[in-house]
């Protein structure tokens, strides 16, 4: 039997919390109806992205490749900037339901490239480009287009000319189900250096601010880690083994629960698939959305002209959602 056979046979027979922490972290929290607080019910345009800065949410949180409890109490995600960008890429960027030619709609480039069962391995791919990352433009040119265009992507911008991004690698190895180790690996696709910076965050969703006698969970640095405590997720401490040799450099970030010994390697068991799936690459992604967005509009041509035809009468009044 497999590790990973082992794993499911302990959350299945015994109760084991294999998958107590896995990718529970939305992508996109804002432009949902979810987090709907308006009194003139127009839900999908209550909470846009520009607003996930200011305002706290009330039924979830999102983050970049990121992870958390199976509640979402305590959530961890990869923070970015490249030192151009006007505001931290925290989360995903994209449209709510009326800024988007075609509905909402998410402006990036990620990939989720592996993932076991129990979630005792994860790998994900984020592309961020080394330019400002073009916000308004994207909103602005986006409601320009009708329904017949189009959609105007992060790609159209001309962001990742010359393949100036990077690639930023996030890996997740369980050594044990509340014992994590996190590695982030980020590599210039472009000619020139370039400036960036990772913020690995740990966070909690806020769960005390909607009830008087709630209480509120602690984040604290304590000999040289932040220790989490106060919360129903548990008490944790992120751990940073020391600076390895350069051969070595590439050491995991750990996450485990206060009452494990403090390790620096997981076992020889952990879950790491091989061979490793291709990383997805621009190239292949400008082709594949020429061939989308042609199929795209052909679609939304056809079907305009099927409704227009099913009622000749009011065939200015047809629209599609």
């Amino acid at each position: 039997m497999t590790a990973e056979g082992r794993r499911l046979r302990e959350a299945r027979e015994a109760g084991t919390p294999w998958r107590r922490w896995g990718p529970y972290l939305s992508e996109r929290q804002w432009g949902t109806v979810r987090e709907d607080k308006g009194a003139d019910g127009n839900a999908w345009a209550h909470f846009p992205h520009d607003q996930s800065k200011l305002r706290a949410y009330r039924w979830g949180e999102d983050g970049i490749a990121g992870i958390s409890d199976d509640r979402q109490l305590l959530c961890f995600a990869l923070t970015l900037w490249n030192g151009r960008d006007p505001i931290l890429k925290e989360r995903l960027f994209g449209l709510t339901n009326e800024q988007g030619n075609h509905g909402e709609d998410v402006k990036e480039y990620y990939y989720y490239l592996e993932s076991t069962p129990t979630h005792s391995y994860m790998r994900a791919l984020y592309k961020y480009p080394q330019a400002p990352y073009p916000y308004e433009e994207l909103v602005t040119r986006n409601a320009e287009r009708g329904y017949e265009e189009p959609e105007y992507e992060l790609i159209d911008t001309g962001v990742f000319d010359d393949d100036r991004y990077f690639d930023v690698e996030i890996e997740y190895a369980k050594a044990a189900p509340e014992d994590l180790c996190i590695r982030v690996h980020a590599t210039n696709r472009g000619p020139d250096a370039a400036t960036l910076r990772l913020l690995p965050t740990l966070w909690f969703r806020n769960v005390w601010s909607w009830y008087d006698e709630a209480v509120k969970p602690n984040l604290h640095a304590e000999g040289g880690v932040v220790r989490v405590s106060g919360s129903e997720a548990g008490a944790f401490r992120p751990v940073r083994p020391r600076r390895a040799p350069a051969a070595t450099a590439r050491r995991p970030l750990r996450m485990g629960a206060t009452a494990r010994p403090r390790t620096t390697r997981a076992p020889a068991d952990t879950a790491v698939p091989t061979p490793r799936l291709p990383t997805p690459s621009l190239r292949v992604e400008r082709h594949m959305r020429r061939r989308v967005d042609r199929t795209r509009t052909e679609t939304v041509t056809r079907t305009m002209n099927l409704l227009c035809a099913a009622t000749p009468s009011r065939g200015t009044e047809v629209g599609m959602g």
